[in-house]
């Protein structure tokens, strides 16, 4: 505690890789713009993130830094509204924001951060992942930039030719987060924090990462709980020979046929940034050995407690990109599905969107929640609506809940009308839940850990703190949960196979 100076306003942490000079702002010393690896860029794009070299003296950190090269999808014209950061982007992206208690006397539990945007946009700058509130009630919560996109994700042969035997392939992103995690690990504790006490926890794309992340040996150790917020849990990873054949479609696209790696890398940043694509995690057999869908059913991650938990409207994602169009290509809307959501009157859209909520989110959060351990996980539903959006809006949207849990409703990037006080009091009681469980590894002594045979959801609604509710969406769950489990048998299958094959090729 005594290497950090508490200066009224501008604090001075003196951390192992050399002193940062924060700010004061109110309950908080923020740091800003704290580089946690070096620039990827120029020889360094597309490779494993290497340390930031230390300095001497007193480095400003009081601005945030780029975030990464991004865009969104090609019918959005403001991303920012989205959930998109403005400029400035840049390749050199690689840095991490802090809030830490301004008043503590003993080391404090650390939250990390990772931010949503389908690994394509996003920043952990944005207003709305403020952390003040966390370091108000001793908390240092860590935000974090990392690689998004065809600079995050991507992979091709030359790369691969390139590589180092066990250098990994096509997760850029996901290496950006391990070393983010491993700079927490390695200097929190100049802000104040635990090291042996992190929480990592993120939204949509960053659950989704978090999902991979724990089922990678490479992270193992340096997260001790985490918390899903919408990542669903059966969304495939990508095979390397199909990350590989897209990449080298990409180069085709760009005008390069059979490329080195440096023509690869001579590509404008913002040419890649332009080609549409979805992104994340890929099987490399380096960082992920399988699917993290494949290691979960076979108990093959990181023993920790989690949080895990889906909005009632994830729906809303299907507003942008033709989602709503291509997702009911695959969910036919009939006589049995209607039964299961009555509250849908038949109308074929409704069915397609509580559809691909369940389907795409709630089961298969329920279904991670479910895979036996010898750490708690809990369940949750976020069901509530601000009470000026009501007439407008049936459900709680896709990344609602955020705004909550930092409780930063006055920071929405949608020109959303002032939060009443009911609205903030089921904040203060939702953002107290994620304090205690990063404080303790419990949300609760009311909110019983999840047991398939009890299957007890926390329900976010208009009751502060949440109601606990047996059986949430069973029905609708029951029925989806069959078709995913047929999935999770295809991916193993599919694993094991490459894996044999692999095994062979080595002989």
């Amino acid at each position: 505690m005594d290497q950090i100076n508490r200066a009224a306003t501008q604090p001075v942490a003196h951390t192992p890789s050399g002193d940062l000079r924060g700010r004061r702002e109110g309950p908080a010393n923020v740091f800003r713009g704290v580089p946690y690896a070096a620039a990827p860029v120029g020889d360094m794009r597309w490779r494993a993130p290497q340390p930031f070299p230390t300095w001497n003296g007193v480095r400003e950190a009081t601005a945030f830094g780029p975030s990464a090269l991004q865009a969104g999808p090609a019918d959005v014209a403001d991303i920012v509204a989205i959930g998109g950061a403005p400029e400035p982007t840049g390749e050199d992206c690689l840095t991490l924001n802090v809030w830490a208690p301004a008043e503590t006397t003993c080391p404090a539990p650390v939250m990390v951060w990772l931010h949503g945007g389908s690994n394509r946009m996003g920043a952990g700058s944005l207003p709305f992942y403020d952390g003040a509130a966390f370091a108000r009630d001793g908390v240092v919560l860590v935000s974090v930039n990392y690689r998004l996109g065809q600079l995050g994700f991507f992979a091709h042969p030359a790369l691969t030719t390139e590589a180092a035997p066990n250098e990994p392939l096509g997760n850029q992103g996901l290496l950006d987060q391990i070393a983010a995690l491993e700079w927490v690990r390695d200097h929190v504790a100049a802000f104040g924090g635990d090291p042996a006490n992190v929480t990592l926890f993120g939204e949509s794309a960053g659950g989704l990462d978090i999902l991979a992340l724990m089922t990678a040996k490479r992270a193992r150790g340096l997260f001790h709980k985490a918390v899903v917020q919408s990542g669903g849990g059966w969304l495939p990873a990508t095979p390397l020979k199909n990350a590989q054949e897209r990449g080298a479609a990409i180069a085709t696209a760009l005008g390069l046929t059979n490329p080195d790696a440096a023509a690869l890398r001579a590509v404008a940043p913002e040419h890649l940034t332009a080609i549409e694509g979805a992104f994340g995690p890929v099987i490399d057999g380096r960082l992920l050995d399988r699917d993290p869908i494949s290691a979960f059913a076979r108990g093959d991650f990181a023993d920790v407690p989690l949080m895990i938990g889906v909005n009632s409207g994830e729906d809303s994602l299907l507003n942008y990109g033709g989602g709503l169009k291509r997702f009911g290509q695959l969910i036919k809307p009939n006589a049995k599905l209607a039964a299961l959501y009555p509250e849908a009157n038949g109308d074929e859209e409704q069915l397609i969107r509580l559809g691909f909520r369940d389907f795409a989110f709630a089961a298969p959060a329920r279904w991670v929640a479910s895979r036996p351990r010898k750490s708690k996980a809990w369940l949750y539903a976020f069901d509530y609506v601000e009470e000026a959006r009501r007439e407008t809006m049936p459900r709680a949207n896709h990344a609602a809940e955020i705004f909550h849990v930092f409780q930063t409703l006055d920071h929405r990037p949608d020109g959303a009308p002032p939060a009443t006080e009911a609205d903030r009091m089921v904040s203060a009681a939702m953002h107290a839940r994620w304090v205690d469980f990063a404080r303790t590894g419990v949300p609760g002594d009311d909110w019983p850990a999840y047991v398939p045979a009890d299957d007890a959801w926390m329900v976010f609604g208009d009751r502060p703190g949440g109601e606990v509710r047996r059986g949430w969406w069973k029905a609708a769950l029951d029925h989806h949960d069959r078709k995913g489990r047929l999935l999770v048998l295809l991916l193993r299958t599919r694993d094991r196979l490459r894996l044999l094959f692999s095994a062979r090729l080595r002989r």
